[in-house]
């Protein structure tokens, strides 16, 4: 009979994920994986079902994958639910809802009070921390902790620190960055973080190179694949993260830090078509 696995001491026994969507699967996935017990809440019975489904479909490829293949446990430790109640018990709950600052906040406050006992944390990849933190009893005990798609496999963890967070909080984000086998950053509350700002200036240039025909999109992907050994290149990856997620980060990064970062028209038309990526099949590239 397999031993059931246990965490790290480092590493929260019980973590609790808000959204359970293709980044909060991804997440409940690794601390399945490095043996936490995980507790997934959706919005309703139907939803927190294709959540599991979710994460029992990445388990079970990355097992056919081989490397790094889950515990034979792993699906078992966890529970998805309709009933935010049940984080009762997390010690650690991370937001991994859509990038909308007024849901999140209304999330962060009811995990909040539903684990009044837990850290708190928010996947965002370009909202404020300060500014999420505004409906908390406890902003020390909130910062960001973003993940990267895919979540299992990719090695980084952008720690952000809000204005209030408390530094020996963010000693210990890097250690379950550790012993979920990745690399921590850690990074002052700013827009867009250090990724997002990088990540979106890049794709969103890439995205007017193919508006004034200077190349096609795989031409431009591979000028970074091959000269500058990026894994993917912008408009693959713009696909991949989901052209309506990148335009929402441009526009707040638009408002934030001014044009430079203004959302080509080509971006725009798209998602009004919705033509998203790999999610929906068309994107800068048929998937």
């Amino acid at each position: 009979m397999t031993q059931p696995v246990t965490p790290p001491p480092s590493l929260p026994r019980t973590v609790g994920v808000f959204g359970g969507g293709r980044m909060g699967a991804g997440i409940a996935h690794a601390f399945l994986a490095s043996g936490s017990r995980v507790i997934v809440v959706e919005d309703g019975p139907e939803a927190a079902g294709q959540a599991r489904d979710r994460v029992a479909d990445g388990l079970a490829k990355a097992r056919a994958k081989g490397g790094a293949v889950p515990p034979e446990d792993a699906l078992s430790r966890l529970r998805t639910t309709a009933d935010p109640a049940d984080l009762a018990p997390c010690e650690l709950v991370i937001e991994a809802v859509p990038e909308d600052a007024a849901l999140k906040v209304r999330v962060l406050a009811l995990a909040e009070r539903r684990a009044p006992d837990a850290v708190l944390a928010s996947n965002t990849s370009s909202l404020s921390i300060g500014a999420l933190a505004a409906g908390l009893a406890a902003p020390e005990r909130f910062l960001g902790l973003h993940f990267f798609n895919p979540v299992p496999v990719s090695e980084l963890i952008e720690i952000v620190t809000g204005p209030r967070t408390d530094p020996e909080l963010v000693a210990r984000a890097r250690d379950w960055a550790a012993a979920l086998g990745k690399t921590p950053i850690t990074v002052s509350d700013s827009p867009g973080f250090a990724s997002s700002r990088l990540g979106v200036c890049l794709a969103l240039e890439a995205m007017r190179m193919l508006e004034e025909g200077v190349a096609s999109a795989a031409d431009i992907d591979t000028a970074m694949t091959l000269g500058y050994r990026h894994p993917m290149g912008p408009l693959r990856t713009t696909d991949v993260v989901g052209l309506d997620v990148r335009l929402a980060i441009a526009e707040h990064l638009a408002r934030e830090l001014g044009h430079r970062f203004e959302p080509p028209r080509i971006l725009r038309d798209l998602v009004a078509a919705g033509h998203l990526g790999r999610k929906t099949g068309q994107g800068f590239y048929t998937w």
